[in-house]
């Protein structure tokens, strides 16, 4: 073998070390978010899943060790609303791929429209979030919304929940009284009848839907597959959750109504008057994805805080949340969004449990990811303080195991300009 050919060898050998889903963390505060912390505790994993957890743990022969002493281990975050992947510039058309022509899309798929290469990926994912879901937009059936790991070459790669849950964008009366009322509004009258024919529209879709499951059920000869209702067959079988965007109070009852009346499995997205009907959720188990808490109340009305105190107020109620960016170019903000919750009533480890372990029981997948416990995949960050916290650093960060670059445009920039003579 030439000198140049052990090199390359060598080379190579030492990158894949580097790069091996099997190691030790030891030396850090360990937040397992499902149980107390494990202060000096050590997480070992193997070919990209977590396969010990504890104070003292011996690394086994051959698996390299990594010193993360004075920093904190936590699970990777879970963005429970964007569009990563389907969007990267709002302003340019070619560049985004979110929606399709029509009311009634759910055979499309959000998860074979993901680009790998969005650069909010590397953005987002530099702040310690490791998931998300990737969610289509439309006007009453949008499609399947996916739930990805922000890393990986192809969309295959990415996947954790190819078909995680059909967004249904349920319709909503538009008009507004008093001073925000628009000039040239269309009067409530016209909104009401336009909301009515969209509705009757949906029932006879899920009507059309329940056909054709027992149509295919009772097998005829010459039955044609039609993608549209063979789509809703898992939706109406309650295996598929049915993700609702409705916001306002009244949009959140008439979805609950509707959900009884079809008998779906539903969650209710940017629940932003979800506290006014609390009770409602809590006896029916519905769970939430909340939206940004930086915002200004929903009506002129209601306490300048109410976006701050919701998410505490419906965690007393014992309503299951957890919380979404509802963005591309801001995803990164998510874990400030869960603070300023905690800073006005809601419990710390429930603020956290929102960015993990429940979002990951709201995704029905618990058994892969959103807690630091034996069997799940190895979605660690390091940090050097509170991830809620903007001062704090993600120092290294972990997706199945495999250890991610930190690098992104925004910190290009930043030493690009940083070094300007």
């Amino acid at each position: 073998m030439t000198r140049t050919l052990l090199l390359i060898v060598l080379c190579s050998f030492s990158l894949r070390a580097a790069n091996s889903d099997s190691f030790l963390l030891r030396g850090g505060t360990v937040h397992p978010v499902s149980g107390p912390d494990i202060p000096n505790g050590a997480v070992l994993v193997r070919d990209g899943r977590i396969v010990e957890v504890g104070a003292k743990i011996a690394a086994p022969k051959g698996v390299r060790i990594i010193d993360v002493k004075g920093l904190h281990v936590y699970p990777g975050l879970i963005d429970s609303a964007s569009q990563i992947g389907l969007s990267e510039i709002g302003s340019v058309r070619e560049t985004n791929d979110a929606a399709e022509i029509g009311d009634f899309n759910p055979q499309v798929r959000a998860i074979i429209a993901i680009n790998p290469a969005s650069e909010h990926i590397p953005v987002t994912r530099a702040n310690g979030i490791t998931s998300a879901i990737a969610a289509p937009t439309g006007t009453l059936v949008a499609g399947q919304a996916a739930l990805i790991h922000l890393d990986g070459w192809t969309w295959q790669e990415m996947a954790i929940a190819p078909s995680a849950a059909m967004v249904l964008q349920f319709p909503v009366i538009q008009a507004r009284s008093g001073s925000r009322a628009r000039t040239g509004a269309v009067p409530f009258a016209e909104q009401k009848r336009n909301y009515e024919r969209r509705i009757q529209e949906l029932r006879r879709f899920f009507e059309d839907a329940r056909r054709y499951q027992k149509a295919k059920a009772a097998a005829p000869a010459g039955f044609e597959t039609d993608l549209k209702y063979e789509a809703m067959l898992p939706v109406l079988e309650g295996k598929l959750p049915l993700v609702v965007q409705a916001a306002r109070e009244r949009a959140i009852k008439d979805a609950i109504a509707f959900a009884e009346r079809e008998k779906l499995r539903i969650i209710i997205s940017g629940a932003t008057d979800a506290w006014r009907v609390a009770a409602d959720l809590k006896a029916r188990n519905i769970p939430l994805i909340l939206g940004p808490t930086l915002a200004l109340p929903a009506e002129e009305d209601d306490p300048y805080d109410k976006p701050f105190t919701a998410p505490g107020e419906l965690y007393r109620a014992g309503v299951k949340f957890a919380f979404g960016s509802f963005s591309t170019q801001f995803a990164r903000n998510l874990p400030y969004q869960a603070a300023a919750a905690v800073a006005f009533g809601l419990p710390y480890e429930e603020g956290l449990k929102a960015l993990t372990l429940n979002a990951a029981e709201i995704w029905g997948v618990a058994d892969q990811i959103g807690s630091i416990d034996m069997g799940k995949w190895a979605d660690l960050i390091v940090t050097d303080g509170d991830p809620l916290e903007v001062r704090t650093q993600v120092k290294m960060a972990f997706i199945k195991g495999r250890a991610v670059d930190l690098s992104n445009k925004h910190l290009r920039l930043y030493q690009k300009y940083l070094e300007r003579p």
